[in-house]
């Protein structure tokens, strides 16, 4: 079985900061990318950053300069380090892994069960 398991949100004031941690688990034989999605209510799920194996990183537009995404490959997690917050950032925060399981014969994305993240005074 694979897991993939979020930490870190919570109730934040704007310009504060937030980090989020993820980790995969379990029999994976590799993982290629990873990153964090967000959605809000009402609103469809978007690619927040994204990570390669490499380290090579990509950024929604609204939060670059202000997110940082990282990642250890040996212990198979990533976190993303939120700064500036603004309001418009409140949204369940998902974490994604690009993966081949141990007994499967394919590539999967396998999905964290979310994280709340809201910014507000």
């Amino acid at each position: 079985q694979v897991q993939v398991v979020e930490s870190g949100g919570g109730l934040v004031q704007p310009g504060g900061s937030l980090r989020l941690s993820c980790a995969a688990s379990g029999s994976i034989v590799r993982i290629n990318d990873m990153g964090w999605y967000r959605q809000a209510p009402g609103s469809q799920r978007e690619l927040v950053a994204a990570i390669s194996r490499a380290g090579g990183t990509n950024y929604l537009d609204s939060v670059k300069g202000r997110f940082t995404i990282s990642r250890d490959n040996a212990k198979n997690t990533i976190d993303l380090q939120m700064n500036s917050l603004k309001p418009e950032d409140t949204a369940v925060y998902y974490c994604n892994a690009f993966l081949l399981p141990r007994n499967g014969l394919t590539w999967i994305d396998h999905w964290g069960q979310g994280i709340q993240v809201t910014v507000s005074s």
